[in-house]
């Protein structure tokens, strides 16, 4: 980090936007440390990690512009078990509560990088789009600096916390995905028994 200085934090922080394997958790602690030895302010941290977290956002906003809804649509005919209504539905949740979820989904692991899809996928106005991503960022940004300037050499402790947060994200997603699958299964099953008695 004292080789790299905050623009290069702030690089790391938009490609791990585009990868999320990198670990902000990771990154943002150690800007943090390096800001407390004096290498760069705090400042500069906040300010070049977050203007990372902003540029990664709008580059995964752009693939969701790109993408399209028709072309989402089509895409879901081809997958099993996906309809071209389910992303109608899910396009219809985001119109509802698109602000809520870009604002909250940049302070959650793994939906930090996805969120931004959506939105470009709906058009969502940029200036909108990027004053949400822009104050999510900040308080997820901020958290995480600010434990790695106070904490110093232990700033890898908060890093544990952060592992909690996503395994308890991943579980969820996971159980949301078997939820999923099991329940068009049964759907399709009752389908082909209405239209054939004799599978009943």
């Amino acid at each position: 980090m004292d080789v790299i200085g905050p623009a290069g934090a702030g690089i790391a922080i938009a490609l791990e936007n585009l990868f999320p394997p990198l670990p902000s958790e990771a990154i943002l602690p150690m800007a943090g440390l390096a800001a407390s030895r004096g290498s760069f302010t705090l400042f500069e941290a906040l300010a070049w990690t977050t203007a990372g977290s902003v540029v990664g956002a709008f580059a995964l906003y752009g693939l969701g512009a790109w993408l399209g809804l028709n072309r989402l649509r089509r895409i879901a005919a081809r997958v099993p078990l996906l309809h071209p209504e389910d992303i109608d539905r899910t396009v219809a949740w985001f119109g509802r509560n698109g602000g809520k979820a870009v604002f909250f989904g940049r302070m959650i692991p793994i939906f930090r990088s996805l969120i931004s899809i959506p939105a470009g996928i709906t058009r969502m106005p940029l200036w909108r789009f990027g004053l949400l991503t822009f104050a999510g960022s900040l308080i997820w940004n901020t958290v995480f600096v600010l434990a790695g300037f106070f904490l110093g050499e232990s700033w890898h402790i908060v890093e544990a916390y952060a592992d909690i947060l996503q395994y308890v994200v991943i579980a969820a997603v996971a159980v949301a995905v078997v939820w999923f699958v099991v329940a068009r299964v049964r759907q399709l099953r009752g389908r082909d028994r209405d239209l054939d008695p004799d599978l009943a």
